[in-house]
Order: structure tokens, then C-alpha cells, then sequence
């Protein structure tokens, strides 16, 4: 899951699981920062290549590919160096539970160069299970970038396992907070609609009719001027879920940009990210077999937006 680049040489990208089944020639761009105009080109000069065979543009893109551009990409700018490590909220010998920053990606990614929960984590000594794909071990669910909130990660193999399946079987609770723009109508319900990749952009998801099963249940906390905070269920765990069903609702996130939200409203707010976070992770422990419930507060920066909302 990484692009390789180094002088003249050629890059080398490796499809992460994010990108399967989307076009190839979406994908790369996405994952390189090249044009899909200058793609074409380097496809139809033969410049990109899997085990050393020119690809197609059309091809659907597969988790794991390693693709080879000969082409020198430009630099990929560092993201800042100074970003603030995660809270352990919970930490035995099998798992760790923290509340992550948004500023903080779980592991690292194509274009990423910044600070990670698992290089925060390597800093202060936790060390993970040995299980799981190279560049995240341990990783047994994940955030976005700009989501924050509490997230488990697994310190002991059998901790992997037990939470990979827990996760698969939906036995974990997950319960978010999210400020949604305008009144949700009903004010408390279910969203069952499937999630799959845009049709036209590779690098957002949407409600289409071929996706995978979705399903999100919200109540309604308190509503705000213009604004609605709903606590969220989970009982699937796609992809942008959370944010592609309230889109689908003409409710977008506020702060959401790359989903529709208004951003003079987030601007006025004083928010640089979409307003949500995991306010609550609840999973039997795989040690003592009991119910382990962890709970994260609100940041500044979510907390600052209602109190301007609601000033009293």
C-alpha cells in the first residue's frame, strides 16, 4: 500500500485494498497525483506495466497489483511533522485503546508522509500483534483521516483474530456523534441503502445500486440552528458510510466538502474537517471474554462548533 519513488527511477505503486474494482487509470491518478490525460499517454507509450506487461486503462484495479510507471513523479509533499499522538484510553496485553486525532492517519498510505497511529504507538513503546498485512499490523478497523475518535488496535495475536471476527460478524458496537446539516426527517430512523465507489470518481463512494449492503441507524441529540447532532449505529462498516448516507439524505456532514457540505457554514464554525467522531467502542475483550466499553470526549475543535451554535 505505498508509491515508491526515487530519482529517475520508475514509481511503483502497489493497489491498496481501497482502490479494488475501481479503473485502473482513476486509480493511479488518485494514488500519484499525475493527470488522467498524462496517463493515458504513459499507457499508450506502454509506460505502465504489471509483472512487465503494458495495462489497459479500462482494466478494473485489484487489491495488491504492483504497478510500474516509468515515468519520474514529482515529490510528494510531506504532510506537517508535529501532530498530536493518540490518548490510550485502555491498554493490556492483548489490546490498546486510544482516542485518535483527526490529524492522524491509522497507517501509513500513497501520499501520506505524515505521522500515523502505528508510528505514534512505535514512538511510545506499545507494541501490536505480528498479525495482519505488513504496513499495519495489528490494524483491526480504522478511521479516516480527519475522523476522531476511540479505535482499537490489537497487541496480542489471539486479540487479532478474536477482533477481525468480531468486526466481520458485527458483534462490535460502534457508536458515532456526527453534526449533520439542516433536520433529518424522521428524527430518528435507519438508512439502508448500499455503498459501493462513485461511478465517475474513484476516490469517493456513494449510494449505488450494485454496492455492498449499508446500513446506518441515527437518533436525534439536540438540533442547532441549521444543524442537526445525531448519534449514529453502525451495523455495517463501509467506507465513508456514515458521510455517503447522510449525503444521500441531502444532509451532508457539516465540514464535509468532499461530500456536499456547505463550507461557509463550516467556515463559520471554525472547522477544517468533517464534524464526526467515534464516541463509543464496546467489544467482548478476547482475554477475559468480557464486555469492554470505552468512551472518547469530544476535541476542541468539534466542542468549539456547537458552543457556537448554542452559545448559552
Amino acid at each position: 500500500m505505498d508509491v515508491t519513488r526515487g530519482g529517475e527511477k520508475p514509481a511503483r505503486v502497489v493497489i491498496p485494498d481501497d482502490y479494488a474494482g475501481a479503473r485502473l487509470d482513476g486509480a493511479l491518478a488518485e494514488l500519484t497525483g499525475l493527470s488522467r490525460s498524462r496517463l493515458h499517454e504513459l499507457i499508450a507509450e506502454g509506460a505502465v506495466t504489471r509483472a512487465g506487461r503494458p495495462v489497459k486503462k479500462s482494466l478494473a484495479a485489484h487489491a495488491g497489483w504492483v504497478i510500474d510507471i516509468s515515468y519520474p513523479l514529482p515529490p510528494v509533499p510531506l504532510q506537517p511533522s508535529e501532530s498530536p499522538d493518540p490518548t490510550v484510553l485502555h491498554i493490556d496485553d492483548d489490546v490498546v485503546v486510544i482516542d485518535k486525532p483527526p490529524e492522524l492517519a491509522v497507517h501509513p498510505a500513497p501520499g501520506w508522509d505524515g505521522p500515523t497511529v502505528l508510528s505514534s504507538l512505535h514512538k511510545a513503546g506499545i507494541t501490536l500483534s505480528d498479525l495482519g498485512p505488513e504496513d499495519r499490523r495489528g490494524v483491526v478497523h480504522r478511521l479516516d483521516v480527519g475522523t476522531s475518535g476511540v479505535m482499537v488496535l490489537a497487541r496480542s495475536d489471539r486479540a487479532y483474530q478474536a477482533l477481525k471476527a468480531a468486526f466481520h460478524d458485527r458483534e462490535v458496537e460502534k457508536i458515532y456523534h456526527a453534526l449533520v446539516q439542516g433536520y433529518p426527517s424522521p428524527s430518528s430512523g435507519t438508512i439502508d441503502a448500499p455503498v459501493g465507489r462513485h461511478p465517475t470518481s474513484s476516490w469517493r463512494f456513494a449510494v449505488v445500486r450494485d454496492g455492498k449492503n449499508a446500513v446506518t441507524h441515527y437518533d436525534t441529540l439536540e438540533v442547532f440552528p441549521g444543524a442537526t447532532l445525531v448519534e449514529v449505529h453502525l451495523e455495517t462498516g463501509r467506507t465513508h458510510q456514515i458521510r455517503v448516507h447522510f449525503q444521500a439524505e441531502r444532509h451532508p456532514l457539516v465540514g464535509d466538502s468532499l461530500y456536499g457540505a456547505d463550507p461557509r457554514f463550516a467556515a463559520s464554525l471554525g472547522l477544517t474537517r468533517q464534524w464526526l467522531h467515534a464516541k463509543v467502542l464496546s467489544f467482548v475483550h478476547p482475554g477475559t471474554l468480557q464486555r469492554l466499553r470505552v468512551e472518547s470526549e469530544y476535541p476542541e475543535d468539534l466542542a468549539h462548533a456547537l458552543q457556537v451554535l448554542d452559545p448559552d
